[in-house]
């Protein structure tokens, strides 16, 4: 496989994955950010966690999407991420979630 097959893989590969969050995120109410991964989920919580003096967070996610390319089941019921770096939750609204039409 060269390099340019390789990269026109992942190119379709990103666009089959942007349908596939655009086809669904109309099902779930937050959007979660973490330094490695973007999901969607219905229910979050987040905890600030301290040991040792280092704080980090502890985010729990139920019935959530999760941005991943490489990722072959996207859905899971729960996860759960430890994390030193910001983690940003915006609960979407109906405006939030309409997307031009394919």
């Amino acid at each position: 496989m060269s390099a340019e097959d390789l990269e026109r893989y992942e190119n379709e590969m990103e666009l089959s994955l942007y349908r596939e969050y655009r086809d669904v995120v109309s099902i779930f109410k937050y959007v979660v950010e973490t330094d490695r991964r973007l999901y969607l989920c219905n229910a979050v919580d987040v905890k600030v966690r301290s040991e040792s003096g280092d704080a980090y967070f502890e985010v729990t996610m139920a019935d959530a999407w999760v941005w991943d390319i490489y990722r072959p089941a996207r859905f899971a019921k729960n996860v759960k991420v430890l994390t030193f770096k910001d983690v940003n939750v915006e609960e979407l609204q109906d405006s939030d979630v309409k997307l031009p039409p394919a």
